[in-house]
């Protein structure tokens, strides 16, 4: 089963990958797409930072984080593999979402950004971003409702 997380993850990064290259090909810098008048457009941009262009530049940093926390989230599947599914879901999501981002960064020394909400003041965002934030969704609600190692005090 370990190895199905990590298919998954693969898969991921894959989807991630397809879709950065499509914009890339299809897309002129700083230039968009309205695919929902008012709510949602494909909308080109580079990102040299983390949400709200924060750690511009810290491509170092990135590289660190992104390491470590790939590492211990593999361990963390390989050691959970018999744990409840949400556990498992989200730490492949946020593995897939992670290496799709380190990829740019190590091949483009950039992030590739193209979904921008039109109702809302919120960063743009790619694939990657949307499976992370959804990995990290999916631990909470695993914390909070399924994990049976609770500490007691």
């Amino acid at each position: 089963m370990f190895f199905l997380w990590l298919g998954l993850a693969a898969i991921i990064v894959i989807i991630d990958q397809l879709v950065k290259h499509w914009v890339l090909t299809n897309l002129t810098l700083g230039a968009g797409h309205v695919l929902l008048p008012h709510v949602f457009s494909l909308f080109y941009v580079r990102n040299y930072g983390a949400a709200w262009s924060i750690l511009q530049g810290k491509t170092w940093f990135f590289y660190i984080v992104t390491t470590v926390a790939s590492v211990v989230i593999i361990y963390l599947l390989y050691r959970k593999q018999h744990d409840h599914i949400l556990l498992k879901l989200g730490l492949s999501f946020i593995l897939g979402g992670a290496i799709g981002n380190f990829i740019d960064r190590l091949h483009l020394t950039y992030v590739v950004d193209m979904f921008r909400l039109d109702f809302i003041n919120f960063p743009i965002f790619n694939v990657a971003d949307t499976f992370v934030t959804v990995g990290v969704v999916l631990l909470f609600i695993y914390l909070l409702f399924f994990d049976k190692d609770d500490v007691k005090a």
